[in-house]
């Protein structure tokens, strides 16, 4: 479902960026496909692109998921690249899988799938890349994210640091899967 939305939602992106009050698009990216569809496509506009991907170990073992050849044109493009830990699932996660329960982190991160998986996965990003440094939080961001591969979803955030999460704002919903 979302590889066939992909194209549809950088054409929205694109099409936002025209108003010229974006500096930050963030995109989530499992092996750096999507991540480098993003930023070919963007190359022209006066945005930065950050690529965010799975923290090492997601998959199991200490295994990167990024493949070398997409970090490699990520990087020639420009682009950032944040692997780090899962703001709505990390330490959190490891307890309730070992003993059950649920924490705040995950409570939140199903609240927001009731919007769909792509707006918790681009929350979430916002999150990471404001944490790593890779964008401010007193501006907004677009923030691209999807269902298994590809992009369905792209929202405009005000990011905010995890230690102070609930500023982040969902300022508007520019592409988001119906089905």
């Amino acid at each position: 479902m979302a590889t066939d939305a992909t194209q549809g939602v950088i054409d929205r992106v694109v099409e936002r960026l025209s108003a010229g009050d974006i500096a930050h698009v963030v995109v989530a990216t499992t092996s750096g496909a999507t991540g480098v569809r993003f930023a070919e496509a963007l190359a022209d506009e006066p945005v930065r692109v950050v690529c965010v991907t799975h923290h090492v170990g997601f998959a199991g073992g200490d295994v990167d998921e990024v493949d070398p050849a997409h970090r490699d044109r990520l990087e020639e493009l420009g682009a950032a690249i944040v692997t780090a830990t899962h703001a709505l699932s990390g330490v959190p996660r490891s307890f309730s899988k070992a003993l059950g329960g649920t924490s705040t982190a995950e409570i939140v991160a199903h609240t927001l799938r009731l919007f769909g998986q792509g707006v918790k996965v681009c929350v979430e990003i916002a999150v990471m890349a404001a944490d790593a440094g890779s964008i401010p939080t007193d501006r907004d961001a677009i923030c691209v994210g999807g269902t298994g591969s590809g992009a369905d979803t792209a929202i405009v955030v005000r990011p905010a640091h995890m230690n102070a999460f609930l500023d982040t704002r969902i300022r508007e919903i520019l592409s988001f899967p119906t089905a």
